[in-house]
């Protein structure tokens, strides 16, 4: 399936979106075969796992917002227990 979306600022240009499998020798190819795959330069964003060092930094940044006492106070309505 092939799906086309205007860029309002620049009326020259059309996005194209195809889904793609790629395999293990890279070969890409359509998952659903497209009327017309448009000629021309193309960017892939590969959908995957988000890695475990991304995790670990995320965690990391987060848990220096979560622990301050001001959140707490934001949050303390959720936990009548406390």
């Amino acid at each position: 399936m092939l799906y086309s979306v205007a860029v309002p600022e620049e009326p020259d240009i059309v996005l194209h979106t195809i889904e793609v499998e790629i395999d293990k020798q890279g070969h890409i190819r359509p998952i659903e075969p497209a009327e017309k795959i448009p000629a021309g330069r193309a960017l892939l964003t590969v959908l995957g796992p988000a890695s475990d060092d991304a995790l670990q930094f995320a965690e990391k940044s987060l848990a220096e917002d979560w622990s301050r006492p001001e959140e707490d106070a934001a949050w303390a309505h959720l936990q009548p227990g406390k």
